[in-house]
């Protein structure tokens, strides 16, 4: 299992927010591309990036700041936030991200994540972000009628590089993740499912990787900057070197 360790993006400054709330953000830093150079330098394969400003605005906002990280690091990157059109998929694979991901497109305009995942095999996921099992959009401004396994279930045969499931209520709380209708999901799927939201101690690294679901990665943010997980420990942890 990958742990992904998140850098969140809110007027190009590194940030963590609580249930998605941008007016309940905390700032962890106003240097992205150091803090991306710190998590490679500590061993992490891959960094999880998202626009939080390009989110709610509908279009990248963050571009000079992910431009740096980008510079600032070999591994892979994956980013989310605002990628609403084929043109800005295509635009941030060209810039050297790995994989885009697409949240709000994903319920709006579906017909974009099948098309980007034909044009761009392996690099594009679905953001999944639920609230109560409800999928929500938007920068998770908007609450939807989908249930995050229909719509999860809707891109089976895509070609999907993997889906990013967060519970909102968890994601920034420090509360543990919503173990159970994450392994619900990644059971009902075979698209790779990587956790997000509410990582907050090693045992819930722990947890995901011995859930009973085959989870590909999980995405820690606030537990890594406010020094609750120790970032060498719950890296050993996921990739199992640690028993759970």
């Amino acid at each position: 299992m990958i742990l992904y360790p998140a850098i969140d993006l809110k007027d190009g400054q590194c940030v963590r927010l609580l249930r998605g709330a941008m007016d309940q953000a905390t700032v962890f830093g106003d240097d992205p591309a150091e803090q991306a150079r710190q998590f490679q330098n500590a061993g992490c394969e891959w960094l999880h990036l998202v626009d939080l400003n390009g989110a709610i605005s509908g279009h990248p906002v963050n571009g000079s700041a992910i431009d740096g990280i980008l510079a600032a690091v070999s591994c892979p990157v994956q980013l989310g936030g605002g990628i609403r059109d084929i043109a800005i998929v295509e635009h941030w694979l060209e810039r050297g991200v790995a994989r885009v991901i697409l949240g709000t497109a994903a319920v709006e305009n579906p017909e974009l994540v099948h098309e980007a995942a034909t044009s761009f095999p392996g690099q594009i996921a679905v953001g999944i972000d639920a609230r109560n099992g409800r999928v929500a959009t938007r920068g998770w401004v908007e609450v939807t009628d989908a249930s995050a396994t229909e719509l999860a279930l809707s891109f089976e045969d895509s070609g999907v590089a993997a889906v990013i499931y967060t519970d909102i209520d968890r994601d920034g709380a420090m509360q543990g993740p919503n173990i159970q209708a994450t392994a619900k999901l990644a059971n009902s799927l075979r698209i790779p499912v990587i956790a997000s939201g509410g990582i907050s101690t090693l045992s819930d690294v722990s947890a995901l990787r011995s859930c009973g679901a085959p989870l590909d990665g999980v995405i820690v943010g606030r537990a890594l900057y406010s020094g609750a997980v120790d970032l060498a420990e719950a890296l050993a942890t996921a990739d199992g070197q640690i028993p759970s």
